[in-house]
């Protein structure tokens, strides 16, 4: 018996859904990064939420006054940071141009150096 057939049968069609994941979409990796800021945002607030696999909104800033390229990483739109200065004109460019994104965390970690708490990917959905 397949597993999704005995787990149907275990707990009922309605229980599937929350027993098995949604199987994730594949994606080409664009960059692998740091988030910048942390300390300055809602980072710390929110740190029981914030979980290996969650994802995150990326808004572009183009009037940043800092940062022409400037793309703010959110969770449900709570700014937690950005994507660094020196690793963010790419992903500006493909925000202007409409292109989806998709981000999430990929590691977490306490730290007294902000930049190592959390890492974050930002995929192109294939």
């Amino acid at each position: 018996m397949r597993r999704r057939n005995f787990l149907q049968a275990l707990l009922g069609s309605s229980a599937l859904a929350i027993a098995l994941p949604a199987p994730s979409r594949p994606a080409i990796l664009i960059q692998d990064s740091p988030l910048a800021g942390f300390q300055y945002h809602a980072g710390e607030r929110l740190w029981p939420a914030l979980q290996v696999g969650s994802p995150l909104q990326l808004r572009r800033e183009p009037g940043n006054r800092h940062d022409v390229n400037a793309v703010a990483v959110l969770y449900e739109n709570w700014m937690i940071g950005y994507l660094p200065r020196r690793e963010n004109h790419s992903v500006a460019q493909m925000l202007d141009r409409g292109q989806p994104l998709r981000a999430r965390i990929i590691a977490r970690r306490r730290s007294n150096d902000p930049w190592e708490r959390i890492r974050l990917s930002v995929e192109v959905p294939v």
